[in-house]
């Protein structure tokens, strides 16, 4: 679609605005194109805008995707053989399965069509609504809100018709409620359980979902609320921020659950200078999860070479420039750990910051930008990237300790957290 990408980013904001996909849009097996089909029929869907989406998308990877030569594959050989599927999609979500069948053969992170059924695409609209302005948001929220019915969870979906949590975001109705990573959500008030569907006319009002959690089934009642992703992903770092006492000593902790934004860091650095972590003796920043986005110079904030500035104005309001933290740290990473994360597990490890404990994260480290095509929003890798010469994308930054995680029956049971809880009140 042309008209989609009529003005191109500038290479800064690609990098800074890098969005990563969630573990729910990689993790999960793409579906043979055929399968896509066997969905019911939506009454709203018009075929003609079916394949018009298609085709649009397909001459945006066409002429924007990172690599020139499309990984190998016939482009245009590629849109006959997925056409006729296209014509047969009688819904929106199957013609998105179609589409995304013919993405995954790209095998490419950062790549992947996004309906309004699914959390991401409002996360992806919200992170790119600078560049997005000029390329048809106004279309999609008339309003200028970006805010979408949910809970605050991150899952992924599974072939056994379930929602599995991969994380739970601090503050949010999904934690105030119990939910666990590792939670299966089965159904909302009895009914096959959708992301975002579910919860469309019920914000305020409880929601009873079946979840299977180990050898159990349980039923949990929850409250969606209007979520405006900026707002949730900031507030969940803040209101993950805590201490820990072990071993005599105050260990910090904080996730930061997408760093698609300066905001982010500036949230972190002061919590870190003024809030509730600044008299901590150690520090776990959590990676896991969640977005990416994140800048190399983040890493600055653990380079003791530098003087931090405290500036005052005459009301007596305070801030501090260029933070430094001075004290042990420890960085959580996992599979969920994606993209401009990566970036910064990979200096930390390089430059010995600190220990790096979980598992290898995913090795999805290329530079996107993000187009509205049709109802639905197409995620595109448009630059690779390397980082001090060498390829993550595919390869990932194994841990300096691996930790497992444990699953939903293991309760409040974070095993990757307690060893770093372990190492840091040792030092």
């Amino acid at each position: 679609m042309k008209q989609a990408i009529d003005t191109l980013p500038s290479r800064r904001q690609v990098l800074r605005l890098a969005a990563m996909v969630t573990a729910s849009a990689v993790v999960a097996k793409p579906p043979k194109a055929a399968e896509a089909l066997k969905e019911g029929a939506d009454n709203s869907y018009v075929p003609a805008d079916g394949v018009s989406t298609f085709e649009n998308v397909w001459q945006t990877v066409r002429d924007r995707f990172y690599d020139p030569h499309h990984s190998g594959l016939d482009w245009p050989a590629v849109r006959e053989r997925y056409l006729p599927d296209v014509r047969r999609a009688t819904s929106q979500s199957s013609l998105a399965r179609v589409i995304n069948t013919m993405l995954s053969e790209l095998h490419a992170s950062h790549t992947r069509f996004y309906t309004p059924d699914e959390p991401e695409y409002y996360q992806l609209a919200d992170i790119f609504s600078g560049a997005l302005r000029r390329r048809g948001l106004q279309r999609a929220f008339p309003d200028g809100r970006i805010s979408y019915p949910g809970i605050g969870i991150i899952s992924r979906s599974e072939a056994t018709d379930c929602n599995t949590i991969t994380g739970v975001i601090d503050g949010t109705p999904a934690q105030q409620a119990g939910l666990r990573a590792g939670d299966e959500i089965t159904a909302a008030d009895g009914m096959a359980f959708e992301p975002v569907a579910s919860f469309r006319g019920k914000v305020g009002k409880p929601v009873i979902l079946e979840v299977h959690r180990g050898a159990s089934v349980v039923q949990i009642p929850v409250r969606p609320v209007d979520l405006e992703p900026t707002k949730m992903f900031l507030h969940g770092l803040e209101s993950s921020a805590r201490v820990i006492e072990s071993n005599g000593r105050r260990i910090g902790y904080v996730h930061v659950w997408c760093y698609a934004g300066s905001i982010y860091q500036r949230a972190l650095e002061r919590l870190l200078s003024q809030g509730a972590l600044k008299d901590a003796d150690a520090l776990i920043w959590d990676l896991r999860d969640g977005w990416g986005g994140a800048q190399p110079e983040y890493l600055d904030l653990f380079n003791a070479r530098g003087p931090t500035m405290q500036v005052t104005d005459r009301s007596g309001t305070s801030e501090f420039v260029n933070v430094k933290w001075r004290k042990p740290v420890a960085m959580l990473i996992n599979g969920g750990t994606r993209s401009g994360k990566e970036v910064l597990a990979y200096g930390f490890k390089k430059y010995r910051s600190g220990e790096l404990i979980g598992t290898r994260t995913e090795g999805a480290v290329l530079a996107a930008t993000a187009f509205l095509i049709g109802s639905g929003l197409l995620l595109l890798a448009v630059e690779d990237v390397r980082v001090d010469g060498e390829r993550l994308e595919g390869v990932g930054v194994t841990p300096t300790i691996e930790v497992q995680a444990g699953g939903a029956s293991a309760g409040s049971e974070d095993p990757q957290l307690s060893r770093a809880v372990a190492i840091l009140s040792e030092t």
